[in-house]
């Protein structure tokens, strides 16, 4: 029945015009603004939907990755620009950057709280 739907994801923040600002601006991630949502056309073509919610509670886990070739060095670069990075686990280096089990990941927030990633591919 939805095999073929282009299905998308989205979640809510609680300030519009800070979120478009962010994900525009400082990620750097084209954003179009249409009917008072933001559409977050990522690198690989897909959509992401951010809309405003009054009663906003942000999201406790993460509700989008960014696959990266280089996480440290975009640890590094978002850093610069004012981000900081979250400490969930012990195998967390200096920088934020999960390197125990698993992939190479960093975890950092939205203005609205919002937990994101990046992610070496």
């Amino acid at each position: 029945m939805l095999k073929d739907s282009k299905a998308f994801s989205g979640f809510s923040v609680d300030d519009l015009a800070r979120a478009k600002e962010f994900y525009g601006a400082t990620l750097g991630i084209h954003v179009h603004e249409e009917n008072e949502l933001l559409h977050l056309r990522t690198g690989g073509g897909n959509t992401v939907l951010v809309y405003p919610k009054d009663n906003h509670v942000p999201a406790e886990y993460t509700v989008l990755n960014f696959p990266v070739d280089d996480v440290e060095a975009t640890v590094r670069e978002l850093t610069a620009q004012g981000i900081t990075f979250e400490r969930y686990i012990d195998e967390q280096d200096e920088l934020g950057i999960n390197r125990g089990p698993g992939p190479l990941i960093a975890w950092f927030k939205d203005p609205a709280g919002n937990v994101l990633s990046i992610i070496q591919e």
